[in-house]
């Protein structure tokens, strides 16, 4: 039986074009879902590279092209939801590409439907069993 995913995360029509903008000044770019610290819980936009990835940050997904991920605590909490990246006035994060735009990323979200729950956890099963 042939199922299409659901996104783990998405961007909305004004974070795509902040990423466009970005990624015209910047080169490749690549997202980490901040989980506190001197950000709070915001999404930080990076160079490709930048921002070292361990063995214990999981991958969610492509954002507009730009790999996106998040650490593994933070996402045993947000597993069931897709995030949803959009764009506010305001200051981004210090470390953030967005920094000094006049425009910041925001992470929104949404519970994923029981159908899609069941479908993300038969996909990790299947990905398990391969591994």
């Amino acid at each position: 039986m042939a199922y299409t995913l659901p996104p783990r995360v998405v961007a909305t029509e004004a974070a795509t074009e902040l990423i466009d903008t970005l990624t015209q000044r910047y080169g490749p770019l690549m997202f980490f879902q901040s989980g506190g610290c001197c950000d709070g819980s915001s999404p930080m936009c990076y160079p490709m590279g930048d921002f070292s990835i361990s063995a214990t940050d999981v991958w969610l997904g492509a954002l507009h092209g730009a790999p996106f991920y998040i650490g593994r605590d933070q996402f045993e909490y947000w597993q069931h939801t897709q995030l949803i990246i959009d764009v506010v006035d305001g200051m981004g994060g210090m470390f953030s590409l967005e920094n000094g735009t006049g425009k910041r990323f925001l992470t929104r979200s949404r519970l994923f439907t029981d159908e899609e729950c069941d479908q993300l956890a038969r996909h990790a099963a299947r990905e398990s069993a391969k591994a």
